[in-house]
């Protein structure tokens, strides 16, 4: 497929969030009635259904900015809130549940969805996870891999912002994400291979058509990757996060790492690019520790605190962040960076309580408490 170049750097977000039983604090299958209800009441909400019967998909439209991603997001977070409130439901947000039985929850009428379960079995009909998706608009094909690799330098950084999954079937794991461990499963799914050019991309998914992967998938499921049909870089990096604050706070990280990558192409500067086994760890360390990670910052194996690096990140992308538009939004990483990302709220409420109620508890409110900067109020 040719890539439908993208003259600005157009933004938009899909966010996956799940339903819940207020009662029993485990999920919901009634994602279809919730979906109807809204395309009823609300024609101009983009919503999908997704691999599991329990989660709405809210897709934006092509923005200009992260504040009128986060704007139409509100609204359409407002729709799906008023449509499972009528069934009695709560909203949930995270990379995953911690006890929710995979085995219980059934899976969306979905041709290629039914294809992913025949393939993978076991380990396909394990995907109780939810992320989000960061699609930027790219001026050309040829600065689409160059700017991915550039990104996978910075893959702990988005993951360990947002990572929210701690839970798995009742147990701590001991990791921040363990929606990443598990979502890299599929055999379509985990870090891109490094292209150089866009004609090695082609080439390879002339493989992958040719051997019936894509038949069997759909599409290549990378962390990173090409959208040739929206003309955009699709970053799926990171946790569902349980409110639209901290949504803001990443994409907006995302947006600007994308632009400062683009314009250094334009200076004729080159982008970082670390080893394949040098991201391959900064990935997993990230899973593992999030916020605490120690990750790999050159090709000659310096290490620097995540919490650091995105501090750091912050400041540096700032006068850019005021350029394009989403400064409030970026200004709030060194918010989450004092409060903890998802994953360490879940766990001290787990370790205190003993149970992971309190914790769903919890990471439903912050839904509607944890509000995005309303700009020009």
């Amino acid at each position: 497929m040719p890539f439908k170049r993208s003259p600005r750097h157009t933004i938009g977000v899909e966010w996956e969030v799940a339903l819940i039983d207020p009662e029993t604090r485990d999920l919901a299958p009634r994602a279809a009635e919730v979906i109807a209800d809204v395309q009823a009441n609300h024609p101009e909400i983009h919503l999908e259904r997704e691999f599991l019967q329990n989660t709405v998909e809210l897709v934006t439209g092509v923005c200009d900015s992260v504040p009128q991603i986060v704007a139409e997001l509100g609204h359409d977070l407002d729709a799906v809130r008023e449509a499972a409130g009528k069934l009695g439901l709560k909203l949930w947000g995270s990379g995953s549940h911690p006890f929710s039985d995979f085995r219980e929850n059934p899976v969306s009428e979905k041709g290629s969805y039914n294809e992913i379960i025949e393939r993978t079995r076991y380990w396909g009909s394990q995907m109780l996870i939810w992320g989000i998706h960061v699609h930027v608009g790219i001026s050309h094909e040829d600065r689409v891999w160059p700017i991915i690799n550039a990104m996978m330098t910075k893959f702990p950084h988005l993951l360990a912002l947002t990572a929210s999954s701690p839970g798995w079937d009742g147990i701590d794991t001991g990791y921040a994400s363990n929606r990443t461990m598990l979502y890299q499963q599929l055999p379509t799914a985990g870090l891109p291979y490094q292209f150089s050019t866009w004609a090695e991309w082609e080439g390879y998914m002339h493989d992958q058509d040719i051997s019936g992967v894509i038949n069997h998938t759909g599409s290549m499921h990378f962390d990173i990757r090409p959208a040739p049909k929206w003309g955009t870089i699709e970053v799926r990096v990171s946790d569902a996060t349980s409110n639209l604050r901290e949504l803001a706070a990443v994409v907006a990280l995302t947006h600007c790492l994308v632009v400062h990558y683009d314009r250094m192409i334009d200076r004729g500067e080159d982008l970082p690019i670390l080893q394949p086994w040098h991201v391959d760890e900064n990935k997993w360390r990230a899973a593992r520790y999030g916020l605490e990670a120690l990750v790999i910052t050159s090709q000659a194996t310096d290490e620097r605190w995540v919490s650091e690096e995105l501090s750091e990140l912050a400041d540096t992308l700032a006068p850019l962040a005021e350029e394009i538009g989403c400064a409030e939004e970026l200004a709030l990483i060194p918010e989450i960076l004092e409060r903890g990302a998802g994953y360490a709220r879940q766990r001290r409420l787990f370790e205190k309580h003993g149970s992971w109620l309190p914790a769903v508890d919890a990471t439903i409110a912050e839904m509607d408490e944890l509000t995005p900067p309303t700009h020009g109020e």
